[in-house]
């Protein structure tokens, strides 16, 4: 649940030039963490539902056709302006993104029916930054767990988690009692040690770290590291974290180990890496 957003991607040809022009390619498409989770799940064979509040403009009635189409259920509130994010990439690929998330914050009143059906509730950290949203978020966390379904979270932004401070964002984390728990290492930087599953109610974590391989962490055994699947000519990683963790939920949710869960994991965050990057062609 979260986020349904317009990502404006801003491929630059070269360095930003201050106060003059600036060649680069820009390219309009469906984004938001949580739109993004549930698009890669769609796409690895298996059946998610989007929950989450658009603008009641053309712009959020096109977004949630995109979810449709991917073969997504959706529960979407109309209301307000539909939220965009600037991503700029720079010519090495690297990412800075500008976000205003309008609509995406005001959902509100939740109902139990949202959850029928579901194994899992992923919520990006994003999801609990901003009300009514952050509520409604932890309301459905709260009857997820009572009925048995599998709370996971991702912290989404170092930056996010800095400025609400390492402290508070584990305290809200833990609060959730999530079963899985998703970071990428500079987030994991920025919560620190507290960040493991003895601090978290022996709550499954996986460290991303890009192309670099994946940390499993799980209560009373050691360490594992998972190889990521190597992609070539890579443009452009918008989403692959996402993706990563829908790989993850639906392999868990078929019953595979953590370590074999990461590992699919890993290939369809590369499946989307390619998709992306060949979509600059």
């Amino acid at each position: 649940m979260g986020d349904l957003v317009e990502d404006v991607v801003v491929h630059l040809h070269e360095q930003v030039n201050v106060a003059s022009d600036t060649r680069a390619t820009v390219i309009r498409r469906r984004g938001g963490s949580a739109a993004n989770v549930i698009a890669a799940a769609c796409r690895a064979g298996g059946r998610a539902r989007f929950i989450g509040q658009v603008g009641d403009d053309a712009t959020g009635r096109g977004l949630t056709d995109a979810l449709l189409a991917e073969g997504a259920s959706v529960i979407v509130r109309r209301a307000g302006r539909t939220g965009s994010i600037i991503v700029m990439l720079d010519p090495a690929g690297e990412r800075t993104m500008l976000s205003d998330r309008a609509a995406s914050t005001d959902l509100c009143d939740p109902s139990p029916e949202w959850l029928d059906g579901l194994d899992t509730l992923h919520i990006p950290y994003y999801s609990l930054i901003g009300e009514p949203l952050a509520t409604t978020t932890a309301t459905l966390a709260q009857w997820a767990t009572e009925r048995g379904i599998r709370v996971s979270i991702d912290t989404s932004s170092a930056a996010v988690l800095q400025q609400v401070g390492p402290a508070t964002a584990l305290a809200r984390i833990r609060s959730l009692r999530p079963a899985v728990v998703l970071a990428n290492e500079l987030e994991a930087d920025a919560l620190g040690p507290e960040l493991h599953p003895d601090h978290l109610d022996g709550a499954l974590v996986i460290i991303k770290q890009g192309a670099q391989p994946a940390i499993v962490l799980q209560s009373g055994h050691p360490p594992v590291t998972v190889p990521a699947e190597p992609v070539a000519d890579v443009r452009d990683t918008t989403g692959a974290g996402d993706a990563f963790a829908a790989g993850l939920l639906l392999a868990l949710a078929d019953g595979l180990d953590p370590v074999a869960a990461t590992a699919r994991a890993h290939e369809v965050a590369a499946d989307a890496v390619r998709r992306a990057s060949a979509a600059d062609d």
